[in-house]
């Protein structure tokens, strides 16, 4: 990859004397990009992700985004984690005021509002502006945590299975949401899921981790569906199915095949199972 705006060099993290979480692993991402991770619990998806926000760091290896080396946090990269930690004694408007003011101190207070506004309304939740988070749902209490994190104006968003703990109907609908802002904005975008078709949907690549411990990066998986996907109409596309059951075989089988050392090549292929001549 010629544009790599987000490289990760070589990292590896263990604690203690225990084997490593994951060790080894390279790869790149290119600015926006949507990438989600797939992986058994255990492989070190979310370390990784704490790795990138710069709130852990890795054993040996670098990470570098947009030239720099991360080394701790900062509000170039936004966060969305799987609890919404939202501040319970605020409303919507003021939560996300809350992280404007941190990006831009010398900001009247106006300008922070209007330009909170925007995020809010982009979720869907103007008319909830004045509500605390004990008088939201579930979704509306992720979609906060969504418009905090644009709000920022990130150079990268990390999500950690933000949408998880959601149901269905929910979940679908803040999918929908996301793929538009990205759309809009052009966000660069690192999200850990388990959840196959939501990869299928939202992502340009999905990177399928072997099983844990000393995991790394087994394959990296082209989404060859157009990027305009829509979640009523994607699964009548032959690719969607290619995909899917490429994604589940590697997890209900290969993961362990790479942990075993079976079969693994040195470096993660890359495949592009939506197509015709693509074979297992």
């Amino acid at each position: 990859m010629t544009d790599k705006f987000i490289a990760i060099e070589g990292i590896s993290r263990r604690y203690g004397q225990a084997p490593a979480i994951f060790e080894n692993l390279w790869l790149a991402m290119a600015r926006g990009e949507f990438v989600c991770v797939i992986g058994h619990s255990g492989c070190g998806k979310t370390t990784i992700l704490n790795i990138l926000a710069g709130l852990d760091s890795a054993s040996a290896g670098t990470v570098i985004m947009d030239g720099r080396e991360v080394a701790g946090p900062s509000l170039e990269r936004g966060v969305v984690f799987q609890g919404h930690a939202l501040m319970p004694w605020l409303t919507v408007e003021q939560n996300i005021a809350f992280a404007v003011r941190s990006r831009h101190p010398d900001w009247s207070r106006a300008q922070v509002s209007e330009h909170g506004a925007r995020f809010i309304e982009m979720v869907g939740l103007s008319a909830a502006a004045a509500k605390k988070p004990a008088e939201l749902s579930g979704g509306m209490k992720q979609r906060v945590g969504i418009a905090r994190a644009f709000a920022v104006e990130p150079k990268m968003l990390l999500l950690d299975e933000p949408f998880g703990a959601l149901d269905a109907l929910t979940r679908g609908v803040i999918q929908d949401e996301l793929l538009a802002i990205c759309a809009a904005t052009r966000q660069t975008v690192f999200m850990i899921t388990h959840d196959v078709d939501e990869a299928i949907l939202l992502a340009d690549r999905i990177f399928l981790m072997s099983n844990g411990p000393r995991a790394r990066i087994a394959e990296i998986v082209v989404n060859t569906m157009a990027r305009d996907r829509v979640r009523e109409h994607i699964h009548h596309d032959p690719q969607f199915y290619r995909l899917r059951n490429h994604l589940v075989d590697f997890l209900v089988r290969r993961s362990k095949d790479y942990q075993a050392g079976t079969g693994a090549p040195a470096a993660p292929r890359v495949v592009r199972p939506g197509l015709h001549d693509e074979p297992l």
